[in-house]
């Protein structure tokens, strides 16, 4: 499937409602539940997702539109979110995220990118050269991906109470 931004933001646009639905409420077994030593819980996800809506993606997309001869990213922690978010209650973490995506989705339409816009390039300071039409795909992608690795750090907490089902779950052995 080839990037198509008025799709793209239709994942972006929705994100926050699913986690809201998915984790507000939840019993903290769910909510700070790992894959174990090394991973991430369903709340540092979120976090995480927090810390690239304020620090990553807009900042990103504007480098790459810039008229600057060095278009460059700076280098991302993709793991802030354990220092900066580590006692912020869920509530208040996921309100936080919509926020910060409600007021990033506007700032994307505020720039007005055009197709032909997607050629542009910036550097990445890991692959080098990526287009924008790559930057704004990978944020879609980054959803997803974390919607999923939520979904499958929630079902690995009951990989042994399934008992013999778990040869029909994949999902418990990813």
């Amino acid at each position: 499937m080839q990037f198509a931004l008025a799709e793209g933001r239709e994942i972006l646009a929705r994100t926050p409602t699913i986690l809201e639905a998915w984790l507000r409420d939840l019993p903290d077994a769910w909510v700070h539940g790992t894959e174990g030593p090394g991973t991430w819980s369903p709340y540092q996800v979120v976090g995480h997702l927090l810390h690239g809506e304020r620090s990553d993606w807009l900042p990103r997309i504007q480098i790459t539109l810039s008229s600057e001869a060095e278009r460059r990213f700076a280098p991302f922690d993709r793991e802030a979110m354990l220092r900066e978010h580590a006692d912020t209650p869920l509530p208040d973490l996921l309100r936080a995220f919509r926020n910060a995506r409600e007021d990033n989705l506007a700032l994307l339409s505020a720039l007005d990118i055009r197709e032909t816009h997607f050629s542009r390039t910036a550097i990445h300071p890991v692959f080098g050269e990526v287009t924008l039409s790559q930057l704004l795909a990978t944020w879609v992608a980054h959803d997803l991906s974390h919607l999923s690795q939520i979904s499958r750090t929630m079902a690995k907490q009951y990989r042994e109470a399934v008992g013999p089902w778990r040869q029909f779950l994949s999902v418990m052995d990813r």
